[in-house]
């Protein structure tokens, strides 16, 4: 039976307007007070921020007070996030553990896990990374072969992960392991999440350098590390559906069409209040795009907040958000007036690091968070006809 997407408009409350003063208050507070710049790369890594965030209550919002949430919505955490990305803030070290790994161990995890880890997250002490992708399977996360054998008390895993974003910085891990063999009728099958301390004896996390110089990626080994039965998330063999659900949660966010956002600001800053009529056409057509990626992302969110997964609309949203935000730098390039043309507010340095920035990380959208071709399939399955 075919799928039939879902949209619908979804207007912010009053509470998420007077929420996003309060962020954009915060946030100019602590950018004038040197903690980072708004022109810099998307979040760098930062624990004092992340508490700072944490005791503003902006961390585990929508989650259950006695796990050290706030019991807000989904629309009012959106605003927040929406924020901390247009701001370029600081949010490395918290971002993954708010937006994947927390609800994951809220809705899978252990009492005692749950307990111990949420409220740790929800005050930014936490960073989290996530163990899908393998050296030989690909963009198929359900080929992994890393393997988790039972034994006494917990579980010995062995194998490698790699592009494992932040490992170096990260105190957890939830990993996707094969715990059985995939069966012929269901080659999901098999696989289990678990959540992994990154300091274990016997891991091993070796750097891969980016395109930028920065140190982001990393490979990680395996040899035998123990992981207790307490850490075990969800059913043994069956995490291929919590891995889908957290996906939801990853693909759908504003962080899949902010992330070169700051070279359309930076086009707008220099096209001044006077730009041609080709300038302003090319603007217009470009912001009119943000726009309606945005109202999707909202309605997303929206679905999250009525307690849905809404797996395929977020597989549109990141499809579309990451071909938007991939071409965007060049664009802007062929855009933008020459130097000497631009408005006397626009400030040249500004344009020409936003551009070399944006320009390097573009490449790598279309593939983080799953590739354009693994999205067309959810989509293609989703509309039934696949």
């Amino acid at each position: 039976m075919a799928y039939n997407f879902h949209f619908d408009p979804v207007d912010l409350p009053p509470e998420c307007q007077e929420l996003r003063q309060e962020v954009r208050t915060f946030l100019r507070q602590e950018i004038e007070a040197g903690t980072f710049s708004p022109t810099g790369g998307k979040g760098s890594f930062s624990k004092a921020f992340a508490r700072k965030v944490g005791a503003r209550g902006w961390l585990g919002m929508t989650w259950p007070k006695q796990y050290g949430g706030h019991e807000r919505s989904h629309l009012e955490r959106y605003v927040v996030i929406e924020e901390m990305l247009a701001h370029r803030a600081p949010n490395r070290s918290y971002a993954t553990a708010d937006r994947q790994s927390g609800p994951v161990i809220l809705r899978y995890g252990q009492e005692e896990i749950k307990q111990k880890i949420l409220p740790q997250i929800a005050s930014g002490d936490l960073c989290f990374c996530i163990g899908l992708s393998e050296p030989n399977s690909g963009s198929d996360v359900f080929a992994a072969s890393t393997r988790a054998t039972k034994t006494e008390g917990g579980w010995l895993v062995n194998g490698r992960k790699i592009w494992t974003s932040n490992a170096h910085n990260s105190d957890y891990m939830i990993a996707l392991l094969r715990t059985s063999p995939k069966t012929k009728e269901n080659h999901r099958h098999g696989l289990t999440q678990f959540l992994i301390e990154c300091k274990s004896p016997g891991i091993t996390i070796r750097p891969i350098i980016n395109l930028t110089g920065q140190h982001d990626f990393n490979e990680i080994f395996f040899d035998d590390v123990f992981v207790p039965d307490l850490h075990l998330i969800g059913e043994v063999d069956m995490a291929w559906k919590q891995a889908t659900d957290e996906l939801a949660y990853e693909r759908s966010g504003p962080d899949r069409w902010l992330e070169t956002f700051s070279g359309l600001v930076e086009l707008v800053r220099r096209a001044g209040p006077e730009p041609s009529e080709r300038l302003a056409e090319g603007i217009g057509r470009e912001v009119a795009h943000l726009a309606t990626l945005r109202r999707m992302s909202v309605s997303v969110a929206g679905m999250l907040h009525a307690g849905k997964t809404p797996g395929v609309e977020a597989a549109v949203v990141k499809d579309l958000g990451t071909n938007w935000e991939q071409a965007l730098p060049n664009k802007v390039r062929l855009l933008a007036p020459p130097s000497g043309d631009s408005s006397p507010e626009s400030n040249d340095d500004r344009f020409e690091e936003a551009l070399r920035h944006t320009t390097l990380i573009a490449p790598k959208l279309t593939i983080q968070g799953g590739t354009r071709e693994v999205l067309r399939g959810i989509i293609a399955r989703g509309l039934g006809l696949r």
